[in-house]
């Protein structure tokens, strides 16, 4: 599965894989390394830790999947330009090739653009 342990930033310091894990295994694992294909990189990091959780967190049978009555949190980006650019130095850059973000159908990215004041996320907490 993927996914980020990274601690959050203070002062805009923190590990560069809590901005760019996923542009990383997109772009440069699966694009130019091809150690999976990109249906595998996205089942690894949608599906895959859902169905894992779902079962201690039952609100994480919405997540990563796309159908009806699952949560809208949807991510549109272009394979051939997704990477991370976040680094040591400057951990909070912004991944190339992230088109749009929709977190609960609410647009947080739209044409490669942070929406400012929006914050539809919400914590899932174990019952």
């Amino acid at each position: 599965m993927v996914a980020s342990d990274a601690v959050g930033y203070v002062n805009h310091r923190g590990n560069p894989r809590l901005a760019g894990t996923f542009a990383r295994v997109l772009g440069r694992y699966s694009r130019d390394q091809g150690l999976f294909s990109l249906m595998e990189a996205l089942r690894r990091m949608t599906i895959m830790p859902a169905e894992r959780l779902q079962w201690f967190v039952p609100q994480m049978a919405g997540k990563g999947r796309i159908k009806v009555g699952a949560d809208a949190d949807l991510t549109v980006f272009d394979p051939a330009t997704v990477i991370d650019r976040a680094t040591v130095e400057e951990p909070a850059q912004y991944s190339a090739g992230i088109v749009h973000v929709l977190v609960g159908g609410t647009s947080v990215v739209r044409d490669a653009k942070l929406v400012e004041g929006v914050f539809p996320g919400q914590a899932i907490r174990r019952r």
